[in-house]
């Protein structure tokens, strides 16, 4: 619709998003577009247009018509507010394989004007490694807080480094690993399966922290939580 009510437009931001693949709008939100500084049409319903100039490299062809690249669109999701949602954003194109850390770290730093440390800042933070925007805002969480740094998606392995299980976060000195729920209760056919893989953690020493929905909206008791489990006398 955006590109019949204004031929100069080209999708950007969310609405990139979605056409590269990664899903952060609704059927019934505005469509998002950038149009020419000299453009002058008047107000559309439904289309949010932002005039400025892009880069030729910023823009190609993709589902017919124009969009902005997978680079662009993901500095212009950086600026999003609140930084939370700038860096769910960032998480899923780096986990998509849209771009690459490297290209987005140098990207950011050759953003200059309004905003530019704000992406920055967005894109530090980022690390795609999240399988999931609640995964992401758990490790915001955890980063902010007083704990140490977990390792994200960390391999544990028995004595005999047999494989046991990949956990969201873990602390391997402490043998404390970190678990949203949606791993554990997502399909109820794998409850099972999860059971099974709980036990094998905790037969290999693990304690496992799980993490709701609901502790999200608690942050110092979530922290508290994980900081009692890291004080715990270490497992054999």
């Amino acid at each position: 619709m955006a590109r019949l009510l204004l031929p100069e437009a080209v999708l950007s931001g969310r609405s990139a998003a979605v056409l590269w693949g990664v899903d952060l709008a609704g059927a019934d939100d505005d469509v998002e577009c950038t149009a020419p500084l000299a453009c002058r049409a008047g107000a559309v319903r439904g289309v949010r247009v932002s005039r400025r100039a892009l880069a030729r490299d910023a823009v190609t062809r993709r589902g017919g018509g124009r969009v902005t690249t997978p680079l662009r669109t993901a500095l212009d999701l950086a600026r999003l507010d609140p930084l939370e949602e700038a860096v769910v954003a960032l998480d899923r194109f780096l986990r998509a394989g849209l771009v690459t850390p490297i290209e987005l770290a140098e990207a950011a730093t050759e953003v200059v004007g309004p905003g530019c440390r704000r992406i920055r800042r967005a894109v530090s933070l980022a690390d795609g490694l999240t399988e999931s925007p609640q995964e992401t805002r758990l490790r915001l969480i955890l980063w902010a807080s007083s704990l140490p740094r977990p390792a994200a998606q960390y391999t544990v392995r028995s004595a005999d480094r047999a494989f046991v299980a990949r956990v969201d976060f873990a602390w391997p000195e402490h043998k404390v690993a970190v678990e949203y729920e949606g791993i554990w209760h997502g399909k109820r056919q794998n409850v099972a399966k999860d059971r099974r893989r709980l036990t094998e953690l905790r037969a290999a020493g693990w304690t496992v922290v799980f993490v709701t929905a609901a502790d999200l909206h608690d942050r110092a008791t979530l922290v508290a939580r994980i900081a009692a489990a890291l004080r715990a006398p270490r497992s054999a």
